[in-house]
Order: C-alpha cells, then sequence, then structure tokens
C-alpha cells in the first residue's frame, strides 16, 4: 500500500484528535482542543462545535486549523499519526445524509445538532503529514487525501439496511476473520469507496461498551453494485 493510501485508510480509522487553531485571545499562540469528528465520503472531517468554545471563536477569526490524529498505541512515537493542516468551514447541519452518517458513529451528539448554539463545520485538507512508523513518512498533497463523489454517498444508507438486516452473519464474520473478534452483536454504521465500519458488542443485548472496526476494501468501489461484489468476494474469504 502506498503512503497515499495508507493516509487515507488511517484517517478513516479513527473519530478522535488534536484539533489546533489560531488563539483569538493570545495572539501568535495555538490552541490545542481534543475534538470528535467524523469524516463524509469525500474523506473530509465533519467536527460538531458549540459556540460557545474557544476553539469555535478562533475558528471565526482565523479558519486555517491542524488536526493531529494518532492510535491510542501506549508508544505514541513509535505508532502511525497523522496530521491534517485545513481550511474550517461553515456546514449545513441539517443535511439529511450527513446528520445520519454522523450520528451513526457518534450517536450520543444528536442533542448537540438540535441545539442552536453548535455549529457544523468541515476541515477540507490543505496538506497533510503522515508518519507510519520508523523510517516511513512523507507530505501528502490534498487531491491525494481527497476522495471524488461517487453515487455511494447517497446509496450508503439502503446498503447498511440490506446489511443489517440480510446479512448479520457476514458482519460477525467479517469481525472474526480480518480483526480476530468474536461479537455477539454487529452492525454496520458507514461505507465509503476505500472501505466499511462495523460496530460490535460481546453481548447479544449490546450492554457493553462497543467497539467500531475498520475493513478495507481491496480495490476502492465507487457504486453499490461494486460495494455488494467486494462484499460478497470478503464474505467467500472468511468462509474458505
Amino acid at each position: 500500500m502506498n503512503l497515499n493510501l495508507e493516509a487515507q485508510q488511517f484517517l478513516f480509522s479513527t473519530q478522535k484528535g488534536v484539533l489546533s487553531t489560531h488563539s483569538a485571545k493570545f495572539e501568535g499562540y495555538p490552541f490545542g482542543s481534543v475534538t470528535p469528528f467524523v469524516l463524509n465520503h469525500q474523506g473530509m472531517p465533519g467536527i460538531l462545535i458549540s459556540s460557545l468554545a474557544q476553539h469555535t471563536k478562533n475558528i471565526i477569526q482565523n479558519s486555517n486549523v491542524s488536526l493531529l490524529v494518532f492510535t491510542n498505541e501506549d508508544d505514541l512515537q513509535a505508532s502511525a499519526r497523522l496530521t491534517l493542516l485545513a481550511k474550517a468551514e461553515q456546514t449545513d447541519k441539517d443535511n439529511v445524509l450527513m446528520r445520519a452518517r454522523y450520528l451513526r458513529y457518534i450517536p450520543q451528539a444528536e442533542t448537540y445538532f438540535d441545539a442552536h448554539d453548535f455549529t457544523f463545520y468541515t476541515l477540507y485538507i490543505t496538506q497533510a503529514r503522515y508518519i507510519s512508523g520508523f523510517g516511513k513518512m512523507g507530505w501528502v498533497e490534498a487531491v491525494d487525501m481527497q476522495i471524488q463523489t461517487y453515487p455511494l454517498m447517497t446509496e450508503e444508507p439502503d446498503i447498511l439496511t440490506h446489511m443489517n438486516q440480510d446479512h448479520i452473519e457476514n458482519l460477525t464474520a467479517y469481525c472474526l476473520h480480518y480483526h480476530q473478534v468474536a461479537s455477539a452483536s454487529a452492525e454496520m454504521i458507514g461505507i465509503d469507496s476505500l472501505g466499511f465500519d462495523v460496530r460490535v458488542w460481546h453481548t447479544a443485548d449490546q450492554s457493553d461498551e462497543p467497539k467500531t472496526l475498520r475493513f478495507a476494501f481491496e480495490e476502492a468501489v465507487t457504486t453499490a453494485q461494486e460495494a455488494r461484489v467486494a462484499l460478497v468476494q470478503m464474505a467467500k474469504i472468511c468462509r474458505s
């Protein structure tokens, strides 16, 4: 896998990072804050932030931001991390597809969407620096981080409904084969050109803390039909 694609897949694998903005109160200083995010189908992070928050006030004054994404490994310096330079632009939080996708990944944010003091911003990546490990790193151009908008964006809800109603056994098989995770309950929460995400529980009644697993496609898909072919092939591999 080349560095650009690896950086894209790494970004899709998490929903939290450290957002750095230009301090409006203390000129010249960067201001860091922990921020959850969800990627849209172009691979751009979306954040839902309060107008009362310091980072929101900073963005209003200067929309140039940075987002640091890293894993939960103990040795941070030996683990992969990605720094995004981006332009934050206010986005319509009432967009049905975007809202539904965000809440599938971060369901606890539902009340924030309905609050008047919360605004949705999209971080349009202008440059990225990816470090996948010791001696393997590099800058990634904005064009190489962006995914073209395909029909999959509007087809996503139907794909999720189909998989979660008719192919639960495949979802649990994917988790066991590709991640060695035995799940009592599984739900596909998102699918994009590069892969899909499944939320899993160890108990059938979903009473335990869920975990989100990322699955990468061998080749990028652009439509529901291409996604179906890829998912069927993965299911066959699980059974082989």
